[in-house]
């Protein structure tokens, strides 16, 4: 088995934070409070008294704190991204995370000992892409799109020197991941520069009846019956009428996780696992946090009689969207 990848959580707030840290984290992940985080929440992420707050706790712990900076800088004004490299940088984290080309020539030229990573919203499914930004601009490590099965990964890994994080749990993204055009459609707002596929200012609930109805800026999302869990209403997981049958057409309201495949990413050699949920509470990422942490420790001690627990399936089936779990591309059973 190659070294035990890094499980890097992630940090909406400085609770968060803290609870990641506490609770197994080896890096966390935070966003300034501007549009140059692709989690740009009302209420949430850093200013610069909590980033260092933030920094400073995480490294007294001996862990690593890495700075997402990972929308794509708009033609208008460039600086405030770059700015916020500069930020990063003089905060002292441990790396930032780009996915523009043009910041991360910014980053390489202006801070050439800052560490850079490669945001899954840079879309590299390919190791010459990686290989591109390594040469290019000294990444050291690629956070790979939600899209490809293990064995694809393992190609990947095998044709690079750049590190490779992968996702492990949380919510799937099948509109390219963060540059969703049907949400920027329905809103007229970028999930990529506004945080989020639905801003809570569109969101309406609706009771029609026994039923409630979800829209987006006055579409229907989602129609739930009396006791029926509803999901966040998001556009790619509600459920449409396609030809007189009601389904989920485009994606089911389900959360990756890749407990059942983690013996063979350790194996394939991935250099970290990665939790999705910015946007999540604090006692998400404790839950979610803790049980991959004692997976991943369980897959480190045992690598050829590790097998899932169902406490810890149990776990995070609690914090799951809708309460649904899947293996998604990771597993392509009809190939």
């Amino acid at each position: 088995m190659s070294t035990l990848p890094e499980l890097v959580c992630p940090a909406g707030s400085l609770p968060a934070l803290k609870t990641a840290i506490d609770h197994g984290a080896d890096a966390v992940y935070m966003g300034l409070k501007n549009e140059t985080n692709a989690r740009n929440f009302a209420g949430l992420n850093f200013d610069e008294k909590s980033a260092a707050a933030g920094i400073r706790y995480a490294h007294d712990k001996g862990r690593k704190v890495l700075m997402a900076i990972n929308t794509f800088a708009q033609g208008v004004d460039i600086s405030r991204w770059q700015r916020a490299v500069d930020q990063a940088a003089d905060l002292g984290v441990d790396a930032v995370i780009l996915a523009d080309i043009g910041l991360m020539d910014y980053a390489c030229r202006r801070h050439p000992r800052l560490r850079l990573h490669m945001s899954v919203q840079g879309s590299a499914t390919n190791y010459e892409a990686v290989n591109l930004a390594r040469e290019r601009f000294g990444v050291v490590r690629a956070v790979l799109p939600r899209v490809l099965t293990v064995d694809q990964v393992r190609h990947v890994i095998e044709h690079t020197d750049v590190e490779i994080e992968v996702f492990g749990f949380g919510s799937l993204c099948v509109m390219v991941e963060g540059r969703c055009l049907l949400s920027s459609y329905a809103t007229g707002e970028s999930p990529n520069t506004h945080g989020v596929c639905s801003p809570a200012k569109f969101v309406r609930w609706e009771q029609e009846g026994a039923a409630t109805a979800s829209r987006l800026n006055g579409i229907l999302i989602d129609r739930y019956g009396a006791g029926e869990a509803a999901g966040y209403p998001t556009l790619c997981k509600g459920r449409f009428d396609v030809e007189g049958d009601t389904y989920y057409a485009l994606e089911e309201p389900t959360s990756l996780n890749v407990l059942e495949v983690l013996p063979s990413l350790l194996e394939i050699g991935v250099a970290a696992i990665k939790v999705e949920g910015r946007q999540r509470s604090p006692a998400y990422v404790a839950q979610v946090t803790q049980t991959l942490r004692a997976a991943l420790d369980e897959a480190a001690r045992n690598p050829q009689r590790f097998s899932v627990k169902p406490a810890w399936q149990a776990a995070l089936a609690k914090v799951a969207e809708g309460q649904q779990q899947t293996l998604g591309a990771y597993s392509r059973p009809w190939k």
